[in-house]
Formats: C-alpha cells, sequence, structure tokens
C-alpha cells in the first residue's frame, strides 16, 4: 500500500506514507481528485509534508512522513444535465450505484463536452459532491468508456472523501468479468507487475520497470473453443487490488491472455460476443461512508457474456 489516509474535515486529506511514492501521487490517490488538480494544488501552497508547505509535486516522499492537503470550495460545475435513464443499483442520500453501460464516457474531457455519464447522472440524481471537480462531480472512481458495469458516485463531499480515502487504503472491493483470449495453464493466479505510460506510445499503457504497483487476482471460471480449430477463449473473474489505468486489461496483454474486443491491447473479436470490449464491472464490495455498514452489489452481466456463463453454470453442476 502506497499511503494510508484520514479525514479530518470535509475540506482537508491527511496521507501518512507507509512507503517512498511522489507526493502527487500519493495525493491523487488519497483524494480521488485528477493529477492535474493535484499538481496544480501543490504548487499554489496546499500541500504540507510533516508541517512545511512542499510546492514541488514531484517531491519524494518517505514512510511515516505525514501530508496534509487542503481542497478549495467545489467550484459550480456549469454542466447540462441530460435525460439518459442510466440504470441505478443503489442509491440513498450518501451515495449511488451505477451500471455505466459500454461505450458511455464517465466525465466529460477533450472531444466529449456532453453525453458523458455524469451528464447523465446530473439529470437522474438528486444531488452530487463538489469535491471531484468542475468536470467530475461525485466521480470517485472511473471505467473506460468500452467497460461496462457499477461506479460508484458520491452525493455529498463527506461521502467523496471517505470513500477515497478507502479507495486509497484498498478497502474497496472490484470484481471484474472478462473474457481473454485463450486460455490460463492454472485455474487461479496473482499478477504483480507494475504499470507506467507506455515509453512510445503514450495513450497505452504497459507493464514497465519503475511502473506504480499492480495486483491482480484471477480466476478462470471456463474455458470455450478449441474445437475444429476454433479459437479458445476463456471467462475469467479478476480483482485489481490496486487501480491503475487500464489495470486487467494491460495485465492480461503482459501474460499473452488480452481481453477479446481489445484493439488497443491486442484483443481480437470474439464472435460469439459481437464487437465489444469484453470487461465488466460485475461486483463492488465497499463501506457506506455515513453507515459503516458492509454492502456487496452486482451488476446483471450484459448479454454478450451469457454464452461463457451459461458454460460455467453447466460446468458447475
Amino acid at each position: 500500500m502506497t499511503e494510508r489516509a484520514r479525514q479530518d474535515m470535509d475540506d482537508e486529506i491527511i496521507v501518512t506514507a507507509v512507503e517512498p511514492s511522489r507526493l502527487d501521487a500519493a495525493l491523487t490517490t488519497a483524494s480521488g481528485r485528477t493529477r492535474s488538480f493535484i499538481e496544480s494544488r501543490i504548487r499554489e501552497g496546499g500541500a504540507a509534508v510533516d508541517g512545511i508547505v512542499i510546492t514541488k509535486p514531484g517531491y519524494k516522499l518517505k514512510p511515516g512522513q505525514i501530508v496534509r492537503l487542503v481542497l478549495p470550495p467545489a467550484r459550480p460545475i456549469g454542466l447540462i444535465p441530460e435525460q439518459m435513464r442510466l440504470p441505478i443499483i443503489y442509491e440513498d442520500e450518501d451515495i449511488a450505484v451505477v451500471d455505466k453501460p459500454a461505450g458511455l464516457v464517465v466525465h466529460p474531457a477533450a472531444g466529449h463536452e456532453s453525453g458523458t455519464l455524469v451528464n447523465g447522472l446530473l439529470a437522474q440524481l438528486d444531488g452530487l459532491s463538489g469535491i471531484g471537480g468542475a468536470l467530475r462531480p461525485g466521480i470517485v472512481h472511473r471505467l473506460d468508456k468500452d467497460t461496462s458495469g457499477l461506479i460508484l458516485v458520491a452525493k455529498s463531499d463527506r461521502a467523496h472523501v471517505r470513500l477515497a480515502r478507502d479507495i486509497a487504503e484498498r478497502r474497496v472491493g472490484k470484481t471484474y468479468l472478462a473474457v481473454v483470449r485463450g486460455a490460463f495453464k492454472d485455474s487461479e493466479g496473482r499478477i504483480d507487475a507494475p504499470i507506467g505510460r507506455h515509453p512510445t506510445d503514450r495513450k497505452r499503457m504497459s507493464v514497465i520497470e519503475g511502473g506504480r504497483n499492480a495486483v491482480t487476482l484471477y480466476r478462470q471460471r471456463v474455458t470455450m473453443g478449441g474445437a475444429g480449430g476454433a479459437s479458445v477463449s476463456s471467462l475469467i473473474e479478476a480483482d485489481i487490488i490496486t487501480g491503475r489505468t487500464h489495470q486487467i486489461r494491460v495485465h492480461m496483454a503482459w501474460k499473452g491472455r488480452p481481453v477479446m474486443g481489445d484493439p488497443i491491447y491486442g484483443g481480437a473479436i470474439d464472435k460469439k460476443c459481437g464487437s465489444r470490449l469484453m470487461l465488466h464491472a460485475w461486483r463492488l464490495v465497499f463501506q457506506h461512508p455515513a453507515t459503516s455498514e458492509t454492502l456487496a452489489l452486482e451488476s446483471p452481466a450484459p448479454a454478450e457474456f451469457y454464452p461463457y456463463l451459461d458454460a460455467s453454470n453447466r460446468n458447475n453442476n
């Protein structure tokens, strides 16, 4: 674990480093804010290490050092609500859990100023936290555009900070379903390989020396194909212990088992499943930020996964 975080006030986050890391990286993970926001906040003098203001985002933290990040007041978001009828798995006054369709961008960015999950949430929910910033209200974690499944959304700033803390401390369980090319020799395993930006293609991530620690656990549920020259593909469950960009996609490709339908990391199209990326955020387990009740929520698997799920159920009966 890179850092341990706690909340003392709604506008302040305290992080205790437990291993060496960059200041901006530790605060990005613990706060749930974007890396660019954290870098800007550090340069503005909003971060202190052991009581001393540090204005260099790349400052190297040592184990045991205590970082205090002061958050500015939330800004008006200025986004237009859009009606989308998003599936809501769970909702109360503090949080919501949304079942994101594949193909939907999570929050506005260059080239996607509208038509995002955030635009839909603004129309459908009765409130979102402002601590995620002007373009990411309520967003505590994200999914890739082409990944479907569960996203945890904060409706208050207090809930946002506490959920971001729990994610930083790896207390939020995230289990995915994925269809990968080929089959693993072992029915279950652990992939522990650091992930960083690809050295030549800045749009991709890769397993790279000096990257950030990344751990994925997998369980192979069923393997299909192979007869008559047909290609082999497998349904797996994957738990991400860390939350790096494209983590499952990168780790599976690195092991020679790319996620099917993934044009970036070499996953072929599976005719049984159409052309979509075969990755689905299936299960979330977390503590409610207000009540501390443990919630375990699941998203119904998309229809493209049915051939594999049906085969898996037959094998297990």
